[in-house]
């Protein structure tokens, strides 16, 4: 009658509430998530609906497929997602000479994000 939650099922629901919200706010406040990430839109704003869409939405579907879904496959997903944003920062870091404190947190979570995911739910 009622689920039973494993240590393993937690922690993948609350990534995925993460993974929405940190979405929510790139789709709903592009200009804020901008701020943060020191971007700058250009004469034709696109950036806003790069950031909605890329930064934003992207993530909603994302957390909403893999709770949707909640099949281990679902999560390892999400786990792939977020090691291709690790795998494209640090590039960028060591590429584009773009280290920094905040660089290399985003860096951080990304990497531990995706191999919670994948290790854990393979």
């Amino acid at each position: 009658m009622f689920a039973t939650f494993t240590a393993i099922d937690i922690i993948n629901y609350l990534v995925a509430l993460l993974t929405i919200g940190l979405g929510v706010a790139g789709w709903l406040a592009p200009r804020w998530t901008m701020d943060q990430l020191d971007m700058k839109a250009g004469p034709s704003n696109m950036a806003y609906t790069e950031v909605s869409a890329a930064s934003g939405c992207l993530f909603v579907g994302m957390g909403l497929g893999a709770l949707a879904m909640n099949e281990p496959l679902g999560w390892v997903i999400m786990g792939f997602a977020y090691a291709g944003a690790a795998i494209g920062r640090i590039t960028s870091i060591f590429r584009d000479d773009a280290a920094s404190r905040q660089s290399w947190t985003f860096f951080g979570c990304e990497a531990a994000l995706a191999s919670w995911l994948i290790v854990a739910n393979i």
